[in-house]
């Protein structure tokens, strides 16, 4: 791709940022546009009566909530939202530390260097962006070992950066499980594979006979049932009774539609619902009575002690000689329990991870079809060679530039989205190949990514300036809010979602990887990465902060060692791509002294498993004694650990919360 595909792609990309940003600030400040983009506040004013304040300025663009953004303290963050929306923010500020730092050395040393260099002459005549990789830089030229002197720079910087940041977590972990003392979980855990109790034939006679011989803070225990579809009873009751409510208020809007309602089926249909809502509440009775609990059990059980010392020493502890009879766990937070998950049984968790694990892989490398399929558009050249009739393309004056540079990365995120879609085709002679001869992995990776530069540096752009703009504009759900509002009258109720981290890691962690395995071959990519974690972090403290998102659940900021390892391996694929690189460029020397920084960040890798890794998979006994010591000095309410029981009902244990009727668990 040359100078002016880059520029395109740019320009493309800029200004829709800058369209859909504006459109964000006046939007934002429209009443009619608060269950969008300030959900929280809604459903708190639901519950408070509080009325929503009107925006200021409402005609007028502004940014300055871009601004309020890197002001804010990661205290505040921490206090409203807790340590996982802490953790996501502060991948951002990795991104910030360590790409501003890389631009530095990319820019003023790497790319110089490629740039001056006396490389190939078709790469100076098609003036294209190679000429600032280190494409252009002669077979066995002493320059290289500029590189590899940035290669040891940058991968000591970036190791320096993540042992701090691990530091740094584990220690607002700490602080965190200390500050969050009284939370359930801290005092129960989940035991799974309980034998029948001999006299009796059930789980929970074998639970209550068993902790409460063996410890003596034991105080309760909650089996898991498998009862079926009640959940989702519950949920279309709700639904029901929804409907039916917002009927009654429709009727009460004016003579007019009073004269609709009282003369059309719409009375008739709102006693329907009625009966249909009494059928639904009776049939979540009969599943809730006792004697029908009694023949779902399964042998999975909640286990509550007074003591989260206790409770620490039974989730790590085996507890019977057969490790797969009474399995302890840690409990997960109560939002954050999946039931229908907890009647799977426990040998049958073994055989789903390897399924995900086989899963992942084959999706992992099967999506290599289309993102090789979209680099091809990158090379026009070969297209032409191709398919002749798209040499009509530059008949177009600059739409070479917008094909070469912005199509490409539009239509990866595109498949992004449809990958179950796109695994199609094979790629066995590859993999074989590469089982085949090991000792290539490192020159075929080299010329592959060298080759494919230019198409990372538009999918960033893409990625970044338009991806985080849509973000921040919600624009799929400010449609739906529009026709909603226009066409059924009703457009009041808030879209409140928890915080998407299953998609929000994997994206920004990719653009990690991307960013290491081309700091050192195409530095020009370091300052658009720089760019992508400024606007990145800006976005998503809004989205945090600002009411869009609901943070449901909170791990301590547990998923943090996954992070970590992202990263190492993009360090990885960097040390590995240099060696065959440096190889590939006849350069043995550098190659040969690229293997210790490998050996050295394997090992320190191994380091962080052993020194902080643990702090993360187990609750430190150290802690769990000092909140009980200051329990005791305090002196502990009998509502606390009553709520670390309750908090473990299930929900089809608990009454139904209905307006139109009451409905109570039956016990027969």
């Amino acid at each position: 791709m040359d100078a002016a595909g880059l520029l395109a792609s740019a320009a493309i990309n800029l200004g829709l940022a800058l369209v859909a940003l504006s459109l964000f600030s006046l939007l934002k400040k429209q009443p009619g546009n608060a269950p969008v983009y300030q959900p929280r506040r809604m459903a708190a004013r639901d519950r408070s009566g509080d009325l929503l304040p009107l925006g200021h300025g409402r005609v007028t663009p502004s940014f300055r909530w871009i601004g309020a953004a890197f002001q804010l303290s990661e205290d505040d963050v921490l206090r409203r939202h807790g340590l996982d929306a802490l953790v996501v923010i502060r991948l951002f500020k990795f991104g910030i530390k360590c790409f501003s730092v890389c631009s530095i050395v990319g820019v003023l040393i790497l790319a110089p260097t490629n740039y001056t260099s006396e490389g190939r002459a078709d790469i100076r005549r098609s003036n294209s962006m190679e000429l600032f990789t280190v494409t252009n830089v002669t077979r066995g030229s002493n320059r290289l070992w500029v590189h590899f002197s940035c290669l040891c720079f940058i991968s000591f910087y970036v190791v320096y950066l993540l042992h701090k940041e691990y530091k740094e977590i584990i220690r607002r972990r700490i602080e965190h499980l200390k500050y969050h003392k009284k939370r359930p979980d801290q005092y129960t855990i989940l035991v799974r594979g309980i034998p029948k109790c001999p006299d009796h034939g059930t789980y929970g006679c074998y639970v209550d006979h068993f902790f409460s011989k063996h410890y003596q803070t034991y105080q309760a225990y909650q089996i898991v049932h498998d009862i079926g579809n009640i959940e989702a009873l519950q949920k279309l009751a709700s639904s029901i009774e929804k409907q039916i409510k917002r009927k009654r208020e429709t009727q009460k809007c004016n003579f007019w539609q009073w004269i609709w309602f009282k003369f059309t089926t719409e009375a008739i249909n709102i006693r329907r619902q009625e009966e249909k809502l009494k059928d639904i509440q009776q049939s979540i009775r009969l599943l809730q009575c006792e004697n029908m609990l009694k023949h779902k059990e399964v042998p999975v059980a909640f286990v509550s002690f007074k003591s989260r010392l206790d409770a620490a020493q039974a989730a790590e502890m085996q507890q019977l000689t057969n490790p797969l009879s009474l399995v302890t766990t840690y409990a997960p937070e109560p939002t954050e329990t999946i039931w229908k998950n907890l009647s799977v049984p426990f040998w049958c968790m073994s055989m789903y991870r390897l399924g995900v694990f086989v899963a992942a892989f084959f999706l992992t490398v099967f999506f290599t079809i289309p993102v090789t399929a979209v680099q091809g558009i990158v090379q026009f050249e070969k297209i032409k060679r191709w398919f002749p009739p798209a040499r009509a393309v530059q008949l177009i004056p600059g739409l070479n530039s917008v094909v070469t540079g912005y199509l490409p990365s539009m239509i990866l995120n595109v498949f992004i989205y449809l990958v179950p879609f796109a695994m199609l085709g094979s790629l066995l002679d590859q993999i074989g190949e590469s089982f085949t001869h090991p000792k290539n992995i490192p020159s075929r990776l080299a010329s592959a990514v060298s080759a494919q530069s230019d198409f990372f540096i538009t999918y960033i752009l893409t990625n970044g300036m338009s991806g985080f703009s849509l973000e921040v504009l919600q624009f799929g759900l400010l449609t739906w809010q529009f026709l909603k509002a226009h066409s059924i009258g009703r457009g009041d109720e808030p879209y409140l979602y928890g915080f998407p981290y299953y998609r929000v890691v994997p994206i920004v962690s990719l653009a990690i990887l991307i960013g290491m395995v081309y700091a050192v071959v195409a530095p020009l990519l370091l300052p658009i990465l720089l760019i992508y974690f400024l606007l990145g972090y800006a976005v998503y403290i809004n989205q945090v902060m600002e009411d869009v998102y609901e943070i449901t659940y909170d791990t301590c900021g547990q998923y943090w060692p996954n992070i970590h390892h992202y990263i190492f391996l993009s360090v990885t694929l960097m040390q590995i791509t240099m060696i065959g690189l440096f190889g590939l460029k006849s350069k043995p020397g550098a190659s040969f002294a690229s293997i210790p920084l490998l050996v050295l960040n394997i090992l320190y890798n191994q380091y962080c498993k052993v020194r902080f890794l643990p702090t993360f998979i187990h609750r430190p006994v150290q802690v769990a004694k000092e909140n009980d010591e200051l329990d005791d000095a305090e002196g502990m309410i009998q509502g606390d650990l009553d709520n670390a029981v309750s908090a473990y009902k299930p929900p089809w244990m608990r009454p139904t919360n209905l307006e139109t009727s009451s409905v109570q668990p039956l016990n027969l």
